[in-house]
């Protein structure tokens, strides 16, 4: 394999932060994982892209699930798919997992995230996705329901990543969980050397939602203090988290702009990267510099925390209840999106089993 140098992989070569590649795409995933990649990550949003962007090697393979199974429903065929996908871009890993003792190297498939509410319904079906394939890695919802089988679902060994995740509260309930199953499951004899859970903060989201907040009510802010909300929010978790002893690894996800690269460069976490991010932070001919451990300047904070009391909700550890996670504002507009997305895969498998017929072929 090729050995490319660059900003990316320095940083994976020199220190203990890791990257994944945001996106289960077969051209994006290779790309990365030649640049020193160890992970990569879907949900419905992204599997749809790829599938859009990918179609051409998918195509058959939709049209062939479609003939062997003749009474299954669009939304059954959609699940095909969708595990399908994720088998994949596990199988383009494996050798990754292998090489890293069989911890990273890992494919996060997400859980319906109609089920946020469900917790046995999201349970049951993390069981399934673990199953997959030896490198699955199962997305769940730092949701009450979701939290909620998080100590389970380890206890029986499941690797989890836990997403729509934004504070510090959900980050905390997350680590907190995992070490629970971690320990219940060792108490028992069983191994957990292998087991590498993670705990996303979707940090660009934590900023969108903070700045939507701003212009609804309008708040005389510096527009600059906007774009550090997700900073602080994991920095402040990965203190948290070193101090508390928890063993799940934290993971910085929705990127928005450079210092979600650079902020956490030399942090024992992951960064979970957009191929177009990739590609820029590449180029940049910027060098890695550890920046972790540097605090977000004490006058972003202030400002963000007098004059945003969601900014307050996310960043202060009981600054939420477990009960106010399903309706914090990034969590409900990142659900609704990743719902919205599934329906509209289900609705690209639907022009393959019904193409309209209003419009002429190949149009």
């Amino acid at each position: 394999m090729p050995v490319y140098n660059g900003p990316l992989h320095e940083m994976s070569a020199t220190t203990p932060t890791r990257y994944w590649n945001d996106s289960c795409s077969v051209e994006e995933l290779r790309y990365a994982i030649e640049r020193g990649a160890v992970g990569a990550t879907s949900n419905p949003v992204i599997v749809l892209n790829v599938l859009k962007k990918e179609m051409h090697l998918w195509i058959e393979r939709i049209r062939a699930v479609i003939a062997e199974h003749p009474t299954w429903s669009e939304t059954e065929v959609a699940w095909q798919i969708y595990r399908e996908l994720a088998i994949n871009g596990a199988r383009l890993l494996l050798p990754v997992h292998e090489r890293e003792g069989r911890r990273l190297g890992r494919l996060s498939i997400q859980t319906d995230p109609a089920l946020y509410r469900n917790r046995d319904a999201i349970l049951e079906q993390a069981e399934q996705f673990h199953g997959l394939a030896p490198n699955m890695q199962v997305k769940v919802p730092a949701t009450r329901a979701g939290i909620g089988m998080v100590e389970e679902a380890t206890a029986r060994g499941i690797n989890l990543n836990i997403t729509v995740s934004f504070t510090v509260p959900q980050a905390l309930a997350a680590g907190e969980a995992i070490e629970r199953g971690l320990m219940r499951r060792e108490a028992t004899g069983q191994d957990t050397s292998t087991m590498s859970p993670v705990v996303t903060m979707m940090v660009g989201r934590t900023d969108d939602w903070i700045k939507v907040l701003a212009k609804r009510e309008q708040v005389d802010i510096d527009p600059e203090h906007l774009e550090w909300p997700g900073v602080a929010c994991f920095k402040k978790a990965y203190g948290l988290f070193r101090k508390r002893g928890y063993r799940a690894r934290l993971l910085a996800a929705a990127y928005r702009n450079v210092y979600h690269w650079t902020e956490f460069i030399g942090g024992e976490v992951s960064l979970t990267m957009p191929h177009e991010w990739q590609v820029k932070f590449n180029e940049s001919g910027r060098r890695p510099v550890p920046r972790m451990h540097e605090p977000v300047a004490e006058a972003i904070l202030e400002s963000l925390y007098a004059k945003i009391p969601d900014f307050r909700r996310a960043y202060d550890e009981d600054g939420m209840t477990l009960e106010e996670f399903d309706t914090y504002g990034a969590t409900v507009r990142t659900l609704r999106q990743f719902i919205e997305g599934w329906h509209s895969f289900v609705g690209v498998i639907r022009d393959v089993m019904l193409p309209n017929p209003d419009v002429s072929p190949g149009a």
